[in-house]
């Protein structure tokens, strides 16, 4: 599948080797910015990226975040409106 193999590279590239430097959730005018009613987490990287889950592929809205502890607990960062 070469659409898997192009995300794959393109989320090594950006994010591979990158560390977490804050956790927060949007401010009001980043997501005013983003013409979203919703916010969700953001992550700050080491380089000044930012990251934030959003409802589709499109970007129409705050997304929540899912994932799971080392324990194979489950992680939950919700979208707060």
């Amino acid at each position: 599948m070469a659409n898997n193999k192009y995300w794959e590279e393109y989320a090594t590239k950006h994010l591979k080797g990158r560390t977490i430097v804050d956790v927060r959730y949007m401010t009001d005018e980043e997501m005013k910015g983003m013409g979203w009613h919703n916010k969700s987490i953001v992550i700050e990287l080491n380089d000044g990226s930012l990251l934030f889950p959003s409802r589709d592929d499109e970007g129409n809205d705050a997304g929540a975040l899912f994932g799971q502890t080392e324990l194979g607990e489950d992680l939950k960062l919700p979208v707060i409106s």
